[in-house]
């Protein structure tokens, strides 16, 4: 890889010098209470709304963990990059429940539509889940990018960028964290973009590049028979996990809870699909260009996970090197900034509050920020451990969602769909998922110890894909099972929280908020989706 020179490090000086100072102007602005320390107020427009899901989706590890993808025959993953459908839904299906609810966070919605216990063990296990796996993987990424990049050693990359990042999300609240992701999302499209389309002009166009690699590389659809990517099980895992993911984690969820009104939140939520299109042209794409031009001779490399680094280092000129590798630098810290805050969120509200109902809300402020130094105090005390466990911890990472977010899924997708789900079927649903899919997750790792034709080794054998379109079935299964063991929700309970109990009085006020244009938008969105989805794949190509 080439270094950094001169002009690259300017740019990327003026870069952390516009992020800091938009922090700092948010710092400078009065927080005294939860609503704008973790919501920003609830005073947000759709084009930060949008900008925010995007940026805090994309992390340095996703940017080259896809272009690694795309250079390591990996194509059916593509899948979760189509995934803009399922943000729609956020806008259209869940905002205006959410916000009919006032909450602030999700598990405070499973508590107004079932009970407390829900709300513990969503947030006990949300919490968990995103300091062993987002925390903790975007670090180790983020300091194995920036040593590369900056040419650093790991340790120095990965604690300063987390410092940085933890002090102005700490000082500044969801405010801060919102705006400086959109500066952060404008900045990595255009210097993606600009190593997208460089790249392909130095391996000779798209239909050369598709005849270097061959035309059945770019397939993202496998038979049924296939042992690592069936496609039915992909596409309806994927599709669970991403329901989980866009439409009931905090992070994500908390973007759409800042706007001003559920008009705002949905358009936001409509630019976010747009903007979630991206990735498969600015870092997939540049991972297959990087595997062309290695075919064709031009270009080096030993892992597919370098394959973005390299491109970017040997394709861009001076100037615009610097500008990507604040790209990758703003995808790093607007992911952690993200999960920082929403931890915070998690932590303040869902824990903190309720064992200390009284507490005035400036000490609640203070509380969040305590919490997001714990979490970033966490994060740093992971990476020796994770450092010695990344290999079994990036191949089971994406396993993992399937494991975690199917009981999450059938919660909430049946809390606002049918009334007849109760609070047992809730709680019986998370507790026995989370066993179920954490027993799951334990036996493939120790599957190694297991004699060949074992029940166990059996079980652990299981394709992951396969395992989670059965364990959601479970999942269903159990909360309808359960909640007709007893009585069911009072209307009371539910009005406005589902299907079937919204007043006439709140779907007027919901069709008021959109208007032809915000379904032509997302007409558009589904269509573009599909023409992927046809694209990618041999019939078409």
């Amino acid at each position: 890889m080439k270094g950094l020179d001169t002009l690259d490090w300017v740019v990327i000086a003026i870069y952390f010098l516009i992020l800091l100072g938009i922090a700092w102007w948010v710092i400078k602005q009065k927080q005294k209470d939860t609503e704008d320390y973790f919501l920003a107020g609830r005073n947000i427009g759709w084009f930060v709304v949008g900008a925010s899901i995007f940026a805090s989706n994309i992390g340095s590890e996703h940017v080259v963990g896809l272009a690694g993808n795309g250079a390591g025959d990996k194509m059916p993953l593509l899948i979760y990059e189509l995934h803009a459908w399922i943000v729609l839904m956020l806008g259209w299906v869940f905002l205006p429940f959410y916000a009919r609810s006032g909450v602030f966070t999700m598990p405070e919605f499973l508590e107004k539509r079932f009970d407390a216990r829900s709300r513990w063990v969503l947030s006990v296990v949300s919490l968990i889940a995103y300091i062993l796996t987002k925390v903790s993987v975007t670090i180790y990424a983020g300091g194995i990018v920036v040593s590369a990049l900056l040419g650093i050693p790991f340790w120095i990359g990965a604690v300063a960028t987390v410092v940085l990042t933890g002090l102005y999300t700490v000082l500044g609240g969801m405010r801060a964290v919102v705006y400086t992701e959109t500066i952060q999302a404008m900045v990595l499209v255009v210097g993606a973009g600009v190593l997208t389309f460089m790249g392909l002009d130095a391996v000779g166009g798209w239909g050369e590049l598709k005849d270097t690699v061959g035309v059945d590389y770019f397939n993202m659809w496998r038979s049924n028979s296939d042992p690592d990517y069936p496609w039915f099980p992909l596409f309806f895992t994927s599709s669970i996990v991403g329901i989980w993911y866009w439409c009931t984690d905090q992070v994500i969820v908390q973007r759409v809870l800042t706007a001003k009104n559920i008009k705002e939140g949905r358009r936001g939520s409509i630019f976010g699909a747009l903007l979630k299109l991206m990735p498969v042209f600015l870092f997939l794409i540049p991972g297959v260009v990087a595997l062309g031009l290695k075919m064709q001779g031009k270009l080096d490399w030993d892992s597919p996970d370098e394959a973005f680094p390299v491109l970017m280092s040997n394709l861009l000129p001076s100037g615009l090197r610097g500008l990507v590798a604040a790209g990758l630098l703003a995808a790093l810290m607007s992911s952690l900034a993200s999960v920082f805050n929403s931890c915070s969120t998690l932590f303040t509200l869902d824990i903190y509050k309720k064992l200390k109902p009284d507490k005035p809300e400036e000490q609640l402020v203070k509380t969040g920020r305590v919490a997001t130094f714990f979490v970033v105090g966490l994060g740093l005390l992971w990476i020796p451990i994770i450092t010695t466990l990344s290999d079994g911890l990036y191949e089971y990472l994406q396993n993992v969602q399937a494991y975690i977010s199917p009981p999450i899924t059938a919660v909430f997708l049946l809390g606002i769909f049918y009334k007849r789900i109760n609070a047992n079927g809730a709680i019986a649903t998370l507790v026995g998922g989370l066993i179920i899919g954490f027993s799951k997750l334990t036996l493939e790792i120790t599957k190694s110890s297991f004699s060949e034709g074992s029940f166990l080794f059996a079980i652990a054998d299981i394709n992951w894909l396969v395992f989670g379109a059965y364990f959601f079935a479970m999942c269903i299964a159990i909360a309808v099972t359960v909640s007709m063991f007893y009585p069911r929700p009072s209307e009371a309970q539910l009005q406005g929280l589902t299907f079937g109990t919204v007043t006439a009085e709140q779907k007027a006020a919901n069709k008021a908020s959109y208007n032809i244009w915000d379904i032509v938008a997302s007409v558009v969105v589904v269509l573009i989706v599909l023409y992927i989805m046809v694209s990618f794949s041999t019939l078409s190509l």
